[in-house]
């Protein structure tokens, strides 16, 4: 029985659609855990906000593009006019929001255009004011703006732990999308060598642009305990860093490149005493990769 489901960013190919509002694109691809009533969060990936990408064949002979509007569908009236300029992280945040299984947020306006930031509690079953572990959704940017977790969203992670778990005493789980530049430091040469768990080790981490204070900050807290990002469809694996674990997710979705088998990262946390347990469940029902990470 799945609880939770975390979408890890490129929920949509924003530089492939030209309507208007890409919202209803973003509501399909939600759908399946909105439909069976499991709650879920999400964080932007690169492709979420990217700028609508001219395909080259759209151009005729005199340079003069046809233009090419969506066919009426079940998720599109018709109605809608075609437009290039793409639907912004805010907003499509905004319309994610208004479900009520939904535990996305806008994150704090200060540190906008950077959307979803923002920290989720897990509860005990026995006294939902005990905390079992802090979920943190950062925004890794991307599409619209640089991708890089900036030193604003690195102080704000500060402030918001040493306030909610000031003696690190309740574990911390992160997520976010695109791997920072410790995934390279950690990434095995040739196939997935012990220590490292996993299936799919087939092409080069594409880290974020820059290193401003995130990692050296979620490496000396003791409760941190693992960092989940996706962004690269071609590997799966966790491996240890320092004192903690740095995981990609499976590619899920039936969009972007590749086409290596799909299926999804689940994780397990366990109260007394608290473990966080990892595999993969492919989408033929097989699983691989179990690691415990703490």
């Amino acid at each position: 029985m799945t609880d939770f489901v975390i979408y890890l960013g490129d929920v949509i190919t924003a530089n492939n659609i030209m309507i208007e509002n890409a919202s209803l694109y973003w509501d399909e691809a939600i759908s399946p855990a909105r439909n069976r009533g499991i709650p879920w969060a999400s964080v932007f990936g690169n492709h979420d906000d990217a700028p609508f990408e001219w395909p080259l064949e759209w151009f005729s002979t005199p340079g003069i593009p046809p233009i090419r509007c969506p066919p009426t569908t079940s998720s599109h009236s018709g109605e809608e006019e075609c437009s290039f300029k793409g639907t912004g992280r805010l907003e499509l945040m905004k319309n994610e929001i208004k479900n009520n299984a939904s535990f996305s947020m806008d994150g704090p306006r200060d540190l906008w255009p950077s959307i979803s930031n923002y920290f989720l509690q897990i509860s005990s079953s026995d006294d939902p004011k005990s905390p079992v572990a802090f979920l943190y959704f950062l925004d890794s940017g991307g599409g619209s703006y640089p991708e890089i977790i900036s030193s604003c969203q690195a102080e704000w992670f500060r402030t918001k732990a040493e306030e909610i778990n000031p003696d690190s005493r309740v574990p911390e789980i992160i997520f976010w999308h695109i791997p920072s530049k410790a995934y390279r430091e950690v990434a095995p040469k040739s196939g997935i060598p012990k220590p490292c768990v996993g299936s799919i080790n087939l092409e080069e981490v594409a880290a974020q642009e820059a290193e401003t204070g995130i990692m050296k900050l979620l490496r000396e807290r003791t409760s941190v305990k693992a960092i989940f990002v996706g962004h690269n469809h071609g590997l799966d694996w966790c491996c240890p860093y320092k004192k903690l674990w740095l995981c990609y997710a499976r590619h899920t979705g039936y969009g972007g490149y590749g086409n290596w088998p799909r299926g999804a990262r689940i994780v397990e946390i366990t109260q007394k005493p608290f473990s966080l347990h990892s595999w993969i469940r492919m989408e033929d029902g097989q699983v691989h990769s179990e690691v415990v990470l703490s």
